[in-house]
């Protein structure tokens, strides 16, 4: 009993350490930036043709909780309101919540986008759970769905949330990957980039600059991430960095409110992360992670992207006592990686165009999507 007490008190100890050393005011700390290497990145204007079939993956939970991102559902929203892009499919998959939540958040928000705009896309259920090597029984309709719409033609994939859906789809039929004829995905870092949303302005409550965030839709199916990355997709990345200067404040939520049915429905959705973020991480605004994926697709010329190497390995500059997770990592120049599990080829889209905040919530007022 005594050297468990004695453990004990260690434990705590280097806990009150490791905490207090969030408070010490290092820029690059609040920031997140950590010796990052500079990537190279080409002009804007010079993205890929993204074809009109569209395929969206999501994770849509918004309203589920205070901790909960409206990313996905603002996402898809902004999507179906673009004239020149065809939904043919939704896919939910767990992540945000539970996969039964966000079946219902999905459904709800599609109906609501149904009455405004006059037809909306199919919702399909998908994966419950992480990529298992036998994958989920019964499959999930969304999966036999999504095949099928390969089978017809190239589709633009755009993934909100875990790629569990897809990678499943590709294990089970290998040779459909020549149909997607790209992946715009939610996630991947630089080495040494921590996501750190308070950026050194925030005054939340945690030792005075708000909570560390996870790359989270890689974190949720690491597996499932792999199988992507090896399977050489072409690949876009919409990563933290992406979102950085963008932020949707109480005022952008009214004017998305303004302008009705689902719109209105997921800006009251969209309040308790709202909250979330400028209680807790002192900002005034939260950062659209999702929101930018759908930017992207709709607008890819107004991104600036990095041709990178990518890699599922583990970040040789980040040492945290006792945790050296895995990360979705992108480097140039030739730079070697830390026993990958996987390693491949992506565009990582981390610079935006100035303007691009008005001209998204411009959209919520503006074009009609067509089916």
């Amino acid at each position: 009993m005594k050297v468990l007490r004695t453990i004990g008190i260690a434990a705590a100890a280097l806990v009150v350490v490791l905490l207090t050393t969030l408070a010490i005011p290092i820029e690059t700390w609040r920031t997140g930036d950590q010796r990052l290497a500079p990537l190279t990145f080409a002009p804007a204007g010079g993205a890929p043709d993204l074809p009109q079939r569209l395929w969206i993956d999501t994770d849509a939970a918004c309203g589920h909780g205070r901790r909960t991102d409206a990313d996905d559902c603002l996402a898809i929203a902004l999507l179906a309101r673009t004239a020149d892009i065809r939904i043919v499919g939704i896919s939910t998959v767990f992540g945000n919540a539970p996969r039964e939540a966000v079946d219902r958040t999905t459904a709800e928000l599609v109906a609501r986008l149904s009455t405004d705009l006059g037809q909306g896309p199919p919702v399909y259920s998908g994966s419950p759970g992480p990529l298992t090597q036998d994958g989920p029984t019964p499959r999930p309709a969304a999966h036999a769905a999504l095949i099928a719409a390969l089978e017809k033609g190239q589709l633009t994939v755009v993934a909100l949330g875990p790629l569990t859906n897809l990678a499943a789809v590709l294990a089970e039929r290998p040779a459909l990957a020549s149909r997607v004829a790209r992946l715009v995905a939610v996630m991947g870092r630089r080495p040494g980039h921590v996501f750190h949303p308070a950026e050194g302005v925030g005054a939340g409550s945690y030792f005075g600059h708000g909570p560390v965030f996870r790359d989270f839709n890689f974190a949720m199916d690491i597996r499932a991430a792999a199988l992507i990355v090896g399977a050489h997709l072409p690949l876009s990345l919409i990563p933290y960095d992406a979102a950085r200067g963008i932020e949707i404040t109480p005022g952008d939520l009214d004017r998305i409110a303004a302008s009705g049915g689902a719109g209105a429905w997921v800006a009251e959705r969209a309040r308790g992360w709202l909250d979330y973020w400028q209680e807790d991480i002192g900002r005034s605004g939260f950062l659209p992670f999702d929101l930018l994926a759908a930017a992207y697709v709709i607008e890819p010329r107004r991104f600036r992207c990095a041709s990178v190497t990518a890699s599922v390995g583990r970040d040789p500059t980040l040492f945290i006592p006792f945790w050296r997770p895995t990360a979705l990592l992108v480097a140039q120049d030739g730079v070697r990686f830390e026993e990958p599990e996987a390693i491949g080829a992506a565009l990582y889209c981390a610079k935006v165009g100035a303007g691009l905040k008005p001209d998204l919530l411009e959209r919520f007022f503006g074009a009609r999507h067509r089916t």
